[in-house]
């Protein structure tokens, strides 16, 4: 997971679990005007940000920045701060996503009420927001639109059908490196990208799918607050079976609960689906049959539209092999309540209310700890936003983000690129040869600033007013050829894996890219008025961030070209190996719930990155000085002005469900302790005065520094 932040959930997924998340009126209402938007709600006060960029009102003086950095800079806005009722986490990345999500709103209502040509892009975004926002007809058609893929499951009649049945389900939505969607609910999740082993192709990934629940632990581990979960969650399965008239509810949720449980004894654990050294694993298409018997390979990848590849690469291969050893051997009536029940559940956003308040009650409140669903207009952003993203973002650059500030940020961006470069020769434990190679690499880092230089085409796209259960099956297979059509063709090294109105930026090692969208580039992160120190503490740590992304634990295996490839000596990687396992123990230490603490090895890229991120923005606000002193401002010096500007972006609070998810799944450590990251560098200890006896106080030998 190659982000500043996780990657937030697909629409359909956020639509669901926080409906009453991560990346749709009869053909008549279509010659009728578009639908009255309804009034939006005030946007929420935005912090002062003071007289040189941070919001002093939200620090605590009365902590010491030695024992808790993150309380010194965040205490009072902790204190003072509930999270929204809709909201299971709640900090600065959020705070942005809504404004982003209310200038969406704005841009969408805006296009609808045009009269834009038929088929034009801005047509179908106001045709897609409205269909979803028509309550009254969803409700109308009841379960109707879903009846022709229940019907077909019901019909499934032997086991190769059942193969081509779950075929049918393949989408590309998982993405083991770029932006951190690394689950499905479908059996397997498909990615299309650079091959590892020759960045200058398209490979087809496969990857373990087929869960609910969050995790494979969620199903596994015996302790109370798991057990809990699962009883409710077969609860759900039953409530919506028995929602769609489907008889003998209780019955069905059980032998699909155990299915599912089954699914996840053979699913890897998080820390091994990121270990790229056990992922690359190319199969030969005729290969499959030996290698995972039980599921029909022909029949499967056909209607997948994979049959003529002649390769694959299993990501998780046990994990293959035993899923599919499952749709041979459990039986059959199982398997057509399993993709009953996931059928009706991914498709709740867009069925009646009825649907759409359980899967609230269990995905909402029971897995992530939120109180009430989003409002409806938020979840219609985020489901237009997940058919047609670049056709948002167009409009969105083009009103809110002007060329100054994309010039700006590609300023401190090659100022943070010579930073790293000073310090990679500045090295004393790296080789000359292996510099050579982490310089070759930095020089041919592509960078992304706001957007993509070319917008993706949505004229092949049908959208339907009205039909919004159809909208949103056209988009998802839409999206899935749009995959499909890569393979066998040039790669496109400039493809972009955000869109511009994200708030979130990313590495892609295969690429050796990295992007920043527009939505970030704006306060507390990034701030024209802001005294530059805050500036490159924010903007500028997130942008060394994904930077040193490209040379963190996974980052690290691939070469310039983007090629999964060792360009180190012997003695230089154990040395950076050995760094890595003192940063894991140091993360490994920190214990968000009682129960509960950081996974070390979990988050090493995601900390690597902080790490040494901050220590190359530090470096680059340095050179931005030009060897002039930094005034003093409100008493703070420059250096403490970086250091406030950084640890104020990690602003979070999270409810315990969704704390308790993220410690499992995530690649990234909680807010609190990547603020504490300013406890390796030496420049924060001279800049507050930390001392030894303080909590953060780590002696010189003990700071890691890894680049």
């Amino acid at each position: 997971m190659r982000t500043v932040l996780t990657a937030s959930a697909s629409a359909w997924l956020a639509a669901c679990a926080t409906s009453a998340p991560v990346e749709k009126a009869p053909a008549s209402a279509q010659a009728q005007p578009p639908v009255a938007p309804a009034a939006a709600p005030a946007p929420a006060p935005k912090p002062t940000y003071g007289s040189f960029g941070v919001d002093t009102a939200g620090m605590d003086l009365s902590v010491a920045p030695g024992d808790s950095f993150f309380r010194f800079v965040n205490g009072t806005w902790l204190d003072k701060t509930e999270i929204p009722a809709d909201r299971s986490s709640y900090g600065m990345f959020t705070r942005l996503a809504e404004e982003a999500s209310r200038r969406t709103r704005s841009l969408i209502e805006e296009a609808s009420s045009a009269n834009a040509p038929e088929g034009s892009e801005v047509r179908k975004l106001g045709d897609l927001f409205a269909s979803f926002m028509d309550e009254a007809a969803i409700e109308a058609k009841g379960l109707s639109p879903l009846k022709p893929e229940l019907d077909a499951i019901a019909s499934i009649a032997n086991r190769r059908a059942l193969a081509a049945a779950l075929g049918r389900t393949l989408r590309a939505d998982v993405d083991a490196l770029n932006t951190g969607h690394v689950t499905t609910e479908r059996l397997f999740g498909l990615w299309v990208t650079e091959d590892l082993n020759e960045p200058s192709r398209y490979a087809a990934y496969l990857l373990q799918g087929g869960l609910w629940l969050p995790d494979r632990d969620y199903y596994l581990v015996d302790n109370a607050r798991f057990s809990e979960i699962r009883q409710k969650y077969q609860q759900h399965i039953a409530t919506m079976l028995g929602l769609a008239g489907i008889s003998d509810a209780e019955a069905r949720a059980r032998r699909i609960f155990e299915l599912e449980r089954n699914i996840a004894r053979a699913h890897w654990a998080q820390v091994d689906t990121q270990d790229v050294a056990k992922v690359n694993n190319p199969w030969a298409r005729n290969e499959f049959a030996r290698r995972a018997p039980g599921l029909d390979w022909d029949a499967y990848l056909g209607a997948a539209g994979l049959g003529q590849q002649r390769e694959l690469i299993v990501w998780q291969p046990s994990a293959l092999t035993g899923m599919a050893k499952l749709v041979g051997s459990e039986p059959l009536q199982t398997w057509k309540d399993y993709l009953t029940f996931h059928a009706i559940a991914r498709s709740a956003a867009f069925l009646p209310k009825a649907f759409v308040d359980e899967s609230f009650a269990f995905n909402g409140r029971v897995l992530s700890g939120a109180q009430q669903p989003r409002e409806r207009w938020k979840r219609g952003v985020d489901v237009t936003g997940d058919a047609m993203g670049e056709a948002i973002g167009k409009l969105y650059v083009a009103k809110y983000f002007p060329p100054e500030a994309k010039a700006e940020a590609d300023k401190m961006v090659r100022n943070i690129v010579s930073a790293l470069g000073r310090r990679i020769d500045a090295l004393a434990w790296m080789a000359p040869e292996t510099k050579a190679h982490a310089k070759e690499k930095l020089a041919t880092l592509q960078v992304g600033i706001g957007y993509p230089n070319t917008w993706r085409d949505y004229s092949g796209l049908e959208i339907i007013r009205g039909d919004t259960f159809g909208n949103a099956e056209r988009a998802s297979r839409f999206e899935y050829q749009r995959n499909l059509n890569k393979l066998g063709k040039p790669v496109d090294r400039s493809e972009w894996f955000m869109v511009p109105q994200l708030v979130n930026a990313l590495n892609s090692p295969q690429q050796n890219s990295i992007i920043f969208p527009a939505a970030i580039l704006q306060p507390p992160f990034f701030d024209p008025n802001a005294d530059p120190a805050v500036n490159y503490g924010g903007i500028g740590s997130v942008i060394g961030h994904e930077i040193v992304h490209g040379f963190d634990d996974v980052g690290a295996q691939f070469d310039a070209r983007g090629k999964l490839a060792n360009w180190w000596t012997k003695e230089d990687a154990a040395k950076f190996k050995a760094a890595g396992e003192a940063l894991a123990a140091q993360y490994s230490a920190y214990r968000p719930l009682p129960d509960a603490s950081v996974n070390g090895e979990l988050t090493l890229g995601e900390n690597i990155a902080d790490v040494g991120g901050l220590s190359i923005a530090y470096d680059a606000y340095q050179l931005s000085l030009g060897g002039q002193q930094a005034p003093v401002i409100d008493g703070y010096s420059g250096d403490q002005r970086f250091f406030l500007g950084f640890g104020q972006v990690w602003r979070y609070k999270y409810r315990e469900p969704t704390l308790r998810r993220l410690l499992l799944t995530d690649g990234h450590s909680p807010g609190e302790y990547r603020a504490s990251t300013v406890r390796n560098v030496d420049a924060w200890y001279q800049a507050f005065g930390a001392t030894a006896g303080q909590t953060l106080y780590l002696a010189p030998e003990q700071r890691v520094r890894v680049w």
